[in-house]
């Protein structure tokens, strides 16, 4: 058996495809050299072809293939010197995307893993860098051993990458300035799990969500307090492999017999203070209220005959024994001021932020946020919007153009920013190709997410997709195509122990975010801001941001580097400069 092994950045995406030649896709002799601070962490793909059926293994279990003798190949990683943190190896899964074809992305728990002839295994190799690391250069070593029912395991091969250790510690994830907002799609977790809704299963289902989130910098937490505002994101009109993708409100509601109404806010509280404990505790997003999404053909409308927008608001109505819907104005606006007070009650009013999803129609969704701005005095408002018009609109304190908007519109957009408070992010979808985060998407355009939040001057980034799975997502992640390209829809998986298993695009996310921190800082710190912005020509390749936009129909290589070496080696040179210390400017 002919056995070829190597390494490759972390940016590595494996495709097992149509047009697959007998013989190994990398380079087996690449040398990798990653630079990092402590509280960091630095990755790097190992690669193994064979030209016959293989077990590869991680960690120390046993290991026995089901069909029979087979050769087994066993991943140890180790690194000297490094006392404080670790290293670790883990397989990682191919997922069919929209072509057909195979492509790495989930980072998997498993042991083992049987792998075909002629098909490359990647494996990932992540150490963490602890804060009291000492600075210096470590050398990871990877020992492969190999053998074959019982035999002794011999070593196939050994391979090496550099770590060079920068005198700076980076800020925990709670503490970055980066802005993140990944929405939380939690009545999907508990379908998922076969949790009841909001029961005390869910919310230990939810925890290492939560705590996956927060590892990334997360600062906003989801909350829906209407039933179905996105009304199923049109899975009504998918006739071939519809998916159960609705989202239903945190807040018990029911009418009692005397005619009073009572809310029940104990999951919403809950939900709240789990997000606090791990971290996320910037922002309050409450979604059902404004710009409910309609698809009135298919029977998907409103319910509140005397209110401008669709919101569905479900009670339980004692004296009947029944579940119906509000429809009267007057006691939908009972529900908002009710959820208002709370929300002071609590000390969180300020924090909160009523969504606005997408709005399209200016008059009527000014109508809209004009009623709810009356019902609810103290509530403040964030839009994902397509055009820099909707920031004139009084009450809307956070804004969040998509990528098109956000390049062509973005002169305007800074000037709109000056005097206000509030943030503006930048988000993409289903309908922007590049650079984005789906399995097509080359992993460096998940890294180079915050590169562009920094180089067009915003506060963050926003994605609507962590967990919006289809019906078997760790069968076919694949859902909707056209309309929503596999892996639009989540950047973790749903693994059977209850845990997420993160993605290499949730990976290189981020690394790109804590790119984002080293450069900031810098900056922070009295480096050159000149000299930065030249050096980050290497990365940001448009000439203009209006380039960004999809009708200047640029390749994803006119807009960004698709280098892991133009990224690195910026980095590498600012820790440099950030543990020599302003002096040496």
């Amino acid at each position: 058996m002919n056995i070829t092994m190597g390494l490759a950045p972390d940016s590595y995406k494996y495709v097992f495809g149509v047009f697959h030649k007998f013989g190994a896709p990398f380079e087996p002799d690449r040398a990798i050299s990653l630079a990092c601070g402590r509280r960091d962490r630095a990755a790097a793909q190992l690669l193994i072809y064979a030209d016959e059926e293989l077990l590869v293994c991680v960690g120390e279990d046993a290991a026995f293939d089901e069909r029979g003798p087979i050769d087994v190949l066993r991943v140890s990683v180790r690194v000297p010197g490094l006392t404080d943190g670790s290293i670790s190896a883990s397989l990682v899964g191919l997922v069919e995307d929209d072509d057909r074809q195979l492509k790495s992305d989930i980072v998997l728990r498993q042991s083992s893993l049987r792998v075909e002839k002629r098909r490359v295994q990647p494996v990932w190799i992540e150490a963490e860098i602890g804060a009291d690391a000492a600075p210096g250069v470590y050398d990871p070593e990877i020992t492969v051993y190999r053998r074959r029912m019982f035999e002794d395991e011999r070593v196939e091969a050994t391979l090496k990458f550099e770590i060079v250790v920068h005198d700076v510690t980076l800020d925990a994830p709670a503490n970055q300035a980066f802005y993140l907002d990944l929405w939380q799609h939690n009545s999907n977790l508990a379908r998922k799990y076969d949790a009841p809704l909001w029961s005390d299963l869910h919310f230990e289902v939810m925890e290492p969500y939560v705590a996956s989130l927060a590892a990334l910098g997360q600062k906003a937490v989801s909350l829906v307090v209407s039933e179905i505002p996105w009304s199923g994101q049109a899975s009504c009109y998918d006739r071939i492999d519809p998916a159960n993708l609705f989202e239903y409100s945190i807040v018990g509601v029911a009418k009692r017999a005397d005619g009073t109404w009572a809310y029940d806010y104990r999951a919403l509280d809950r939900y709240v203070e789990l997000c606090e404990r791990h971290g996320i505790k910037d922002e309050i997003e409450v979604f059902g209220l404004l710009n409910i999404w309609v698809y009135e053909d298919a029977g998907y409308g409103g319910v509140i005959a005397d209110h401008p927008d669709a919101v569905r608001i479900r009670y339980f109505d004692e004296e009947s024994g029944t579940y119906r819907f509000i429809r009267q104005r007057s006691e939908f606006e009972a529900y908002v001021a009710a959820l208002e007070r709370h929300f002071i009650e609590r000390g969180w009013i300020d924090r909160v932020r009523v969504l606005a999803d997408e709005p399209s129609d200016l008059t009527l969704f000014r109508e809209r946020l004009g009623a709810m701005r009356q019902m609810a005095p103290s509530f403040q408002y964030k839009a994902a919007i397509a055009h820099a018009s909707f920031m004139e609109e009084d009450g809307i304190v956070d804004h969040v153009p998509i990528l098109d908007c956000a390049g062509q519109e973005h002169e305007q957009i800074l000037e709109m920013r000056e005097g206000r408070t509030g943030r503006t992010l930048y988000y993409v979808a289903c309908d922007v190709k590049h650079p984005n985060t789906f399995i097509a998407s080359h992993l460096l355009e998940a890294r180079a997410i915050p590169w562009i939040v920094w180089q067009l001057k915003l506060d963050g980034f926003l994605r609507w997709n962590y967990t919006v799975w289809p019906t078997d997502p760790l069968r076919k992640i694949s859902y909707h195509n056209p309309f929503f390209p596999a892996g639009d829809t989540n950047f973790v998986y749903p693994g059977r122990d209850g845990r997420p298993l993160l993605s290499l695009r949730y990976k290189l996310l981020q690394k790109g975010i804590r790119d984002y921190e080293i450069i900031a800082r810098y900056v922070r710190e009295g480096g050159d801001r000149e000299r930065l912005d030249s050096r980050m020509r290497s990365v940001i390749r448009w000439e203009s941001p209006a380039d960004l936009h999809r009708d200047a129909r640029r390749r994803i290589e006119e807009l960004i580097s698709l280098d892991d070496a133009d990224y690195d080696g910026i980095v590498a040179e600012l820790l440099g400069e950030l543990a020599a210390g302003p002096q040496a400017r």
